[in-house]
């Protein structure tokens, strides 16, 4: 079995439980805030945003949460999904490493995200929700939400980060095709898009700007509920599938990983993929190196500040504790899409201080580079988000070239590039630009970080 490159799948094999990290921290995660007293906030101040189940997750610290049967019977449109071994990959770059990726690309959507949103989607629907409303950035996560609500007869309405909605047009089509309707954010749908605009007539958009857009939406419908892409824990929770079934996979090829890489923008990918491993590493049942991939031009967790802040740009969510470069913060329109939120996971924010993982950024050129040549080689265009982590892969396995080491490194590919070839032509055509933040805007934005 070690020597095929894949391992075969069986939807026996999906996971029955979803793991939750949080049982297993020597430290509880802080707490949100509600930023006009400063308290904790309880169940009661989300529930005009999330369903009763949904809350429970969030603040849950049970060690697995079953997956419901109604959530598996759509999973296994997809699921499991493969591990590979990138062995053409390996061949390339003459390395000893023996590299894998876990490959999410396969779903209905192309991505990891309807791991989460087919889940969402379910609660939601038992709970007699008619409506969700959500932000998406690359569009990925909206595409997901829009075909989990197709399944359970829910209508989606999704605010897209106006850059997005420029550059990827088939992803805004494919949210329309499941039914959802789409608007570019900013817009002048919300009081708060509009207010961005009245500045900023010409404004891309963020992932926050998006946000407060979502939430404002969906506070207004007392038959509507706002759906969330990463962040915040229930979401993370949702995608450790994608971990739970490498580590049974693995084992089935007789590895253990030396190395496990992901890219990080609000976390969801990263998180879905380490925090299994982090459980058998807390075990001292293995002790691979972790290592989060964050863009350079907008690097929360290398260079942000860990602090109190709000998820959206309008201030309308609780207070989060996180590694945040300020709820105002506007990166430039790298092609990215998924990685351009102002803040990281509060969770992985705090396993990050109590360093359990390490990160690094990387700008785009050396990504979309990665990316060519991992599909002139494994065949598979990967979305620009996880570039990032084959970057990384690639720079490892190189090293492991000079110093002969056999590591073994393992990946989340968790997107296709369809719906981004013109990104690509960007890179190819020697038009990509990288975008290296300067300081004095990362510290303007957090001048306006909240007290808490």
């Amino acid at each position: 079995m070690a020597e095929a490159t894949r391992i075969l799948l069986d939807e026996s094999r999906i996971p029955h439980n979803w793991y939750n990290i949080v049982a297993d921290l020597p430290v509880p995660p802080p707490p949100f805030l509600n930023p006009a007293t400063s308290r904790p906030v309880g169940p009661d101040d989300l529930a005009s945003l999330f369903p009763a189940e949904l809350i429970a997750q969030e603040a849950g610290a049970e060690r697995y949460v079953p997956i419901p049967p109604g959530v598996r019977d759509v999973y296994r449109l997809w699921r499991p999904t493969p591990l590979i071994r990138a062995r053409r990959l390996e061949r390339a770059l003459g390395t000893p490493a023996r590299i894998y990726y876990k490959y999410e690309g396969g779903s209905p959507s192309g991505s990891h995200k309807p791991n989460t949103a087919v889940a969402q989607a379910y609660y939601n629907a038992r709970e007699g929700v008619g409506r969700l409303v959500t932000e998406t950035g690359a569009g990925q996560w909206g595409s997901a939400l829009a075909f989990a609500c197709a399944q359970y007869d829910l209508e989606c309405e999704v605010w897209m980060v106006r850059a997005s909605y420029d550059q990827k047009p088939g992803r805004r089509s494919l949210m329309r095709l499941y039914g959802a309707t789409v608007h570019a954010s900013p817009s002048a749908a919300t009081a708060s898009g509009a207010a961005v605009l009245a500045g900023d007539p010409g404004s891309p958009g963020s992932l926050g700007i998006a946000i407060s857009e979502a939430v404002e939406a969906a506070a207004a419908d007392p038959g509507a509920r706002y759906a969330l892409g990463s962040v915040l824990n229930h979401v993370l929770l949702h995608q450790t599938v994608i971990g739970e079934e490498a580590i049974e996979q693995m084992a089935a090829f007789g590895e253990t990983p030396d190395m496990i890489v992901g890219c990080a923008g609000g976390g969801s990918n990263f998180a879905g993929l380490v925090f299994p491993f982090l459980r058998e590493k807390l075990a001292g049942r293995m002790s691979p190196v972790i290592r989060a991939v964050e863009p350079e031009a907008c690097p929360s967790l290398t260079r942000g500040t860990y602090a109190y802040d709000f998820g959206d740009a309008a201030g309308l969510t609780p207070l989060m504790k996180m590694h945040t470069l300020g709820h105002g913060f506007v990166p430039d329109p790298i092609h990215a899409g998924g990685l351009r939120y102002h803040g990281m996971s509060p969770l992985l924010s705090h396993l990050y201080e109590l360093g359990m993982f390490d990160a690094v950024a990387k700008g785009q050129r050396e990504c979309f580079a990665a990316g060519r040549r991992f599909a002139g080689t494994e065949g598979i265009v990967p979305a620009p988000e996880p570039t990032h982590a084959l970057a990384e892969v690639i720079s490892e396995a190189l090293r492991c070239r000079e110093t002969g080491e056999e590591k073994v490194l393992l990946t989340a590919l968790c997107g296709h590039g369809h719906f981004d070839l013109s990104a690509y032509d960007g890179h190819l055509s020697g038009e990509m630009e990288d975008f290296p933040l300067p300081q004095e805007r990362i510290d303007a934005a957090l001048a306006a970080l909240p007290a808490p």
